[in-house]
């Protein structure tokens, strides 16, 4: 297995014809979330990965497992829960705000998932272990679940990925903070957008940022800089890699497809800036159409993005 994530899949409802959540009267079906979006991604492009998660008995949980399944997703590690909901949000694009979700997946499936739901075979087999900080944030089960793996993952020697991914609706900022960095303590790879790095870290600039998080143990530390690009940081190796220019439609889901993308140049050999710059051009992708994961590229559309040959992805 190239890479196996944990993290909870929703139902993901959208007005129709653009309209607000107040105006809608009819809503279109996706599946979203932050890890079940890396694990499409890296699945289209051809990658084995195993997405952990658990959904409930009903049929919006069905579907999240049909859909990820479809993508070419391992799901056998999956746990259907009889007493919990699958989770829901929703999502509209307004013109003062932008892109607005809006919650409902607490106490779901997935908001609960122990360290014995997991089928410690496909974490094992894994060469990458990819964590975000949603899953600890939508509970105090959750982080003890993830604590245990990412310790059993550095005790097998698996390289761990670590997006903070900081999501305000779900947590304070006292609570994130700490969890957060000792997540990031554990990780090989680091993946902080700018605004993240300055919250977790205190400092401003991305060098200060991607130093910070290399002496608390990270081998490869990657800020993310939104169209402008990323900085790169290892032991031997840094420098700024420069983003592909878009017309953007929705940035919800950039910074998983920007994960993948990384992962996916990594697990090809790819030196750290050309896995870097693969990175930068699925970021760039993700956010040339509406939904999660939808305009999330196969290869060959991957490699003609990346030469020019095209500039979206159209589904």
């Amino acid at each position: 297995m190239d890479v196996v994530t944990i993290g909870e899949s929703m139902v993901l409802l959208t007005p129709d014809d653009g309209d607000s959540l107040e105006q809608a009267v009819t809503f279109t079906k996706h599946v979203a979330g932050a890890e079940s979006n890396v694990a499409i991604a890296l699945a289209r492009l051809g990658h084995q990965v195993s997405w952990l998660s658990k959904v409930g008995s009903d049929g919006f949980g069905r579907y999240v497992l049909k859909t990820l399944r479809g993508e070419g997703v391992d799901v056998s590690g999956v746990g259907i829960d009889e007493s919990r909901s699958t989770g829901v949000f929703f999502k509209e694009h307004t013109r003062l705000h932008g892109t607005n979700v809006q919650y409902y997946r607490k106490h779901s499936a997935a908001s609960e998932i122990r360290h014995t739901d997991i089928d410690q075979s496909l974490l094992h087999a894994a060469r990458f272990f990819h964590v975000t900080g949603v899953t600890p944030a939508l509970s105090a089960q959750n982080r003890k679940t993830v604590a245990a793996l990412l310790k059993e993952a550095r005790c097998k020697g698996i390289q761990i990925s670590f997006d903070p991914n900081l999501r305000y609706k779900l947590w304070s900022i006292d609570e994130a903070v700490p969890t957060l960095l000792e997540i990031a303590s554990y990780a090989d790879i680091v993946l902080p957008g700018i605004d993240e790095g300055r919250t977790l870290t205190g400092l401003s600039t991305p060098e200060d940022i991607a130093d910070s998080f290399m002496s608390r143990g990270a081998k490869l530390v990657v800020v993310k800089l939104g169209p402008q690009g990323a900085y790169y940081r290892t032991a031997d190796s840094r420098g700024y890699v420069n983003g592909f220019e878009v017309a953007l439609v929705d940035e919800v889901g950039a910074g998983d497809a920007f994960a993948a993308g990384l992962l996916s140049g990594l697990l090809d050999h790819l030196d750290t800036e050309a896995a870097v710059r693969r990175a930068c051009a699925l970021g760039a992708m993700a956010v040339c159409g509406k939904g999660d994961y939808e305009t999330l590229p196969r290869r060959d559309e991957l490699v003609a993005f990346m030469t020019g040959q095209r500039t979206t992805v159209s589904r």
